[in-house]
């Protein structure tokens, strides 16, 4: 009993995450609680996707920053055909790796990798990315650089969600942004790209 107590002692916190709508609708998801990972709060969540509703079924996705998956699992709830997590704390990607067979989701691909270094090196075309990393690191425009060189579809959609106060960051020219909304300390943007211009 008490070796029992001490090992749960030293255990990660876990909190969940809810999807939202789809086929798993409703289902709450364990997720590590961790320091840099911060889940997209429900009401993000929702507007979000009410954006992205068009064009998600069918989409190959990348969640660049997947944490605890609550964007890209909630893309796969909805119809994505399928979704790569990228995720570089060990435990965060453990999480995810045992939610994928919570779901049963077989079309579902976890990387334990940095995203940076994983993207200088991917070679696949994505549909819809989402690009929310821990804040204060100046990682947007980094990633947004590295998956425009061609691991973008046409009309490709990207979601950044990032601090408010990081306007630093510069997108490339040609991603032409379709909506923005701010909650909190927080913006997040949708970008379609629009490689002819």
């Amino acid at each position: 009993m008490t070796k029992r107590n001490k090992k749960n002692s030293k255990a990660a916190p876990t909190g969940n995450i809810r999807i939202i709508a789809g086929k798993h609708r409703g289902r709450k998801l364990p997720v590590l609680m961790a320091e840099g990972l911060r889940p997209t709060t429900d009401r993000v969540k929702e507007t979000v996707f009410n954006w992205l509703a068009p064009y998600i079924l069918e989409s190959n996705c990348l969640d660049c920053f997947a944490g605890s998956g609550s964007l890209g699992f909630e893309a796969l709830s909805r119809g994505a055909h399928h979704v790569t997590f990228l995720e570089l704390n060990p435990d965060a990607a453990k999480q995810l790796q045992a939610n994928k067979a919570t779901l049963k989701a077989d079309n579902v691909t976890i990387c334990k990798t940095d995203a940076l270094s994983y993207l200088k090196n991917e070679q696949q075309q994505y549909s819809l990315v989402f690009i929310d990393p821990p804040f204060r690191k100046n990682l947007v425009e980094q990633t947004a650089q590295l998956i425009d060189q061609n691991l973008l579809a046409d009309e490709a959609l990207v979601y950044v969600e990032m601090e408010k106060d990081n306007n630093t960051q510069q997108m490339p020219s040609h991603w032409k942004l379709l909506k923005e909304k701010t909650a909190g300390q927080v913006i997040y943007l949708l970008y379609q790209i629009n490689k002819t211009s």
